[in-house]
């Protein structure tokens, strides 16, 4: 077994751990971005919202400085910023010896295949591959057109129950179902006009576009969601551009997306509208023996 050295240091204190990172996160605001949201969404809306066991986080530090991070919020993987081989193994031995709970990973590739292997080491637990991403950031926005017939508005408590469904299909559409409260999860998009609808003439919502709210100059466009039935109509890209459009013009610094690299009409939807690739990500779900 390679010899590690234990520089991380593990704390459930949100407010401990921005002290120490957030200067971190903020110095890479695409490639952290999933963390500097949802830190943000914790510290927003109280450190039970995304389930009721406290989220766990942890900060890599070498002669003062922050190299590295990493949070969990049960029951979701671990969400890990970008590690070298070494770092890899020492927070595989940290997390194993304090027992903790890891079901499974989130990370760019190199980081998310190299920890699932330290872990299997560790653990026994077999890495199974969930999903590829593919980070996009906006260069320069182009509104398809035509647009679909229809107009872009923004969701507020009158939506809650479509929400909440649709957010339910969505999670479930991607294989990620079963976590969030659909209902918080609508009351928190709507508390900040987090989600833009499109509606067809007769005023009947077709589609939504989600941004978070905006973190270190960055925010996320997402979830982007077309019921199946309403596929194929140009609603999904309209209701994305309009999202993109207000939050260029809110001045964000950075508009981002992840995409699922299985899905081609969603990166070829994407790239026309004007995102350009900035990297990869990978998710692993560990099982154990007896699981």
């Amino acid at each position: 077994m390679t010899s590690v050295t234990y520089d991380w240091r593990l704390t459930r204190d949100l407010d401990a751990f921005l002290a120490r990172a957030g200067d971190f996160l903020r110095s890479r605001p695409a490639q952290h971005t999933v963390a500097l949201t949802v830190t943000d969404g914790l510290r927003r809306r109280g450190t039970g919202l995304y389930g009721e066991s406290a989220p766990v986080f942890g900060v890599l530090e070498q002669d003062g400085a922050v190299r590295a991070a990493f949070f969990r919020t049960p029951p979701y993987r671990l969400n890990v910023t970008s590690l070298d081989e070494r770092d890899v193994e020492a927070l595989a031995a940290v997390l194993a010896d304090a027992g903790s709970e890891v079901p499974g990973i989130l990370a760019d590739t190199g980081t998310a295949g190299a920890f699932a292997e330290a872990w299997r080491r560790r653990t026994g637990a077999r890495a199974v591959p969930r999903r590829s991403e593919r980070l996009y950031r906006l260069g320069e926005l182009s509104v398809p057109e035509p647009a679909p017939p229809g107009r872009p508005r923004v969701a507020d408590e009158g939506d809650r129950d479509l929400l909440a469904r649709w957010y339910t299909e969505f999670a479930e559409a991607i294989g990620e179902g079963g976590h969030r409260v659909p209902g918080a999860w609508a009351d928190d998009r709507i508390s900040y006009g987090g989600i833009t609808l499109w509606e067809d003439p007769e005023g009947i919502p077709v589609a939504m576009a989600g941004a978070t709210p905006p973190v270190a100059g960055q925010l996320r466009v997402g979830p982007v969601y077309t019921p199946a039935h309403l596929r194929g109509r140009g609603y999904a890209g309209a209701v994305t551009a309009e999202v993109t459009r207000v939050a260029v013009a809110s001045g964000a610094g950075e508009v981002l997306l992840f995409t699922d690299l299985a899905n081609p009409t969603s990166n070829g939807l994407y790239r026309r509208i004007g995102y350009r690739p900035v990297s990869d990500f990978a998710a692993y779900d560990f099982t154990y023996d007896g699981a």
